[in-house]
């Protein structure tokens, strides 16, 4: 049988669309956490341009969400699409004066729009073993008027061949194509499939790096916000800054504290420095009084 040469344009149809998204969204420029703040502030004065800005300045952060939930019922460019719509959410509903970056926000939502979609996605009647068959049979008929006609046939060729209607072809097409095979090759180039492009659980992208580093940032910042005691006691407990962090023990031996005791009052801890900053504080606002009277 000769070898089945089919134009890129009608196989790879998709993947070039997708691939000029993701060439066209590289080019938008990152935009820096004060213009965040201007835009956020026009876009709840109804401004749709300072929306669209935001929104195509993050398009990348979509896309590295989006491929940690491939083979789970959705494509990639569906992926996307659901992201984005977290996305312009996140847009609309960001507000800058809590000083986070945007991205730090939106995650969530690109997050969950994508999980909704492929809850929706997961809803689906498992089919009877006849309409199985039948879908097998369109799939082999499809593979065999490809090598004949030198082109994907259409669903008015395969309905005759199979003596059915189009209206059944392209139903059984429609369920076929939720599942999507990762040993597919997806350019007649070469044998590269889908598996090819799988994450290895120690490879880390460049863009999740961006991610982690906004929010790294975050965090500190709001460590920031407190003493240097406090500060101290998170970063030991939670190992921030450290290769991992300290059992109740060690911090309990650095306090003075027995383990009983860091399990029993570990909420009373953190309200003892709490109070104790607070009769700082009531101390010297008691003090500045004496002076003002004097």
């Amino acid at each position: 049988m000769r070898q089945l040469k089919i134009n890129k344009s009608i196989t790879n149809r998709e993947n070039a669309s997708l691939d000029k998204y993701l060439t066209d969204i590289g080019r938008e420029d990152l935009i820096t956490a004060d213009e965040e703040v201007r835009l956020a502030q026009r876009i709840r004065e109804g401004d749709e341009v300072a929306l669209n800005k935001l929104v195509k300045a993050n398009l990348r952060f979509v896309v590295s969400v989006a491929k940690q939930y491939q083979n789970q019922g959705l494509s990639l460019p569906d992926l996307i699409n659901e992201g984005n719509v977290g996305l312009i959410k996140a847009a609309r509903r960001f507000d800058e004066t809590r000083g986070f970056k945007f991205i730090s926000y939106a995650v969530w939502w690109i997050r969950q729009s994508i999980l909704q979609a492929l809850a929706e996605q997961s809803r689906i009647v498992r089919l009877p073993l006849n309409q199985v068959g039948s879908i097998n049979k369109i799939k082999k008929t499809i593979s065999q008027l490809e090598q004949q006609f030198n082109r994907p046939p259409s669903d008015e060729e395969i309905a005759k061949y199979l003596e059915t209607t189009e209206g059944k072809v392209n139903a059984a097409k429609q369920i076929s194509n939720r599942s999507i095979s990762i040993d597919a090759p997806i350019s007649h180039e070469d044998d590269t499939s889908m598996v090819d492009f799988i994450t290895s659980s120690d490879a880390v992208p460049s863009d999740d790096n961006l991610m982690k580093e906004s929010l790294t940032q975050e965090i500190q910042r709001s460590l920031n916000t407190l003493t240097d005691k406090e500060k101290e006691v998170v970063n030991l407990y939670y190992g921030i800054g450290m290769n991992h962090g300290l059992t109740l023990d060690e911090i309990g031996d650095k306090f003075d504290l027995t383990r009983e005791n860091m399990e029993r009052h570990w909420p009373l801890f953190f309200m003892d420095i709490i109070l104790e900053r607070q009769e700082k504080t009531s101390t010297e606002n008691t003090e500045k009084r004496r002076e003002n009277k004097q």
